[in-house]
């Protein structure tokens, strides 16, 4: 059964990683996909999802820019009419010392991961008002909104700001059959977690490639690292009629390895 046949899902982030796995599951449901990030190859995504005879368009651009998040849900309603589903993933993170972070890096990483989960809320609620059919918001937070972590204060911050945001924005458009949901992804086996390991473990000890993220592998109580297909699951059951009485939570996707 096709659970999202005639729905339109909006994707930023989703060229690589846990976007990208989230695009292919919701293609295989059925769902007409707006793939965004700030690189080209987001369009290998779009190419594959056609591939597999499903309707995809990519777009490049900028979720800290209103302009462009503009444009990418007008290319959405261009293409499929409506925007149904919102997710919210596009995301960053440095690593260093307190006394070495810069405040360049401070002002990006929450740009890019607060800011820009509100201005594309913003603009899809504004799209799923217009067309009346309600809708889904779902944004990307972390591990990390539940427990900072060393050497992360702005990733930490910006993360749990997309609670905030999460919680404040179900509150105003509960009435209009719109829900806002989060999802805190764990150590998932993506580009951002080789990053990870590579810098947190040359300021934590002297790790060699992989050494920290099997420790940290080993602390889960599944003893696996995640997969972008187990976040999807979680996020596709966010979109779904299912959970149509589901708002303003925010949901650990993580193994077991924080519990709340």
């Amino acid at each position: 059964m096709l659970c999202f046949s005639g729905k339109t899902v909006v994707i930023t982030g989703a060229s690589r990683g846990i976007g990208a796995a989230i695009a292919k599951r919701f293609a295989r449901e059925g769902a007409n996909l707006v793939v965004s990030a700030n690189e080209e190859r987001v369009e290998t995504v779009a190419q594959e999802i056609r591939d597999n005879g499903g309707k995809a368009l990519s777009f490049v651009g900028d979720v800290t820019d209103k302009a462009s998040v503009i444009a990418l849900y007008d290319a959405a309603e261009t293409a499929f009419s409506t925007v149904d589903v919102s997710i919210q993933n596009a995301g960053v993170i440095t690593i260093a010392r307190v006394e070495d972070m810069t405040e360049r890096e401070w002002d990006f990483v929450m740009a890019v991961n607060t800011k820009g989960v509100f201005l594309c809320a913003q603009e899809a609620i504004a799209r799923m008002r217009k067309h009346g059919r309600g809708g889904r918001i779902i944004n990307t937070a972390s591990g990390q909104a539940r427990d900072g972590f060393i050497y992360t204060p702005h990733y930490a911050a910006s993360k749990m700001g997309v609670v905030g945001i999460t919680q404040s924005l179900a509150k105003e458009v509960a009435v209009e059959k719109i829900t806002v949901n989060a999802f805190c992804p764990g150590i998932i086996e993506t580009d951002m977690w080789a990053y990870n390991d590579e810098a947190w473990g040359k300021l934590l000890g002297d790790y060699k490639p992989g050494e920290l993220m099997r420790e940290w592998v080993d602390g889960i109580p599944m003893k696996r690292a995640g997969t972008g297909e187990d976040v999807a699951g979680l996020v596709t059951f966010l979109a779904s009629d299912d959970a149509a009485y589901i708002t303003g939570q925010t949901i650990n996707v993580d193994g077991g390895l924080i519990m709340s």
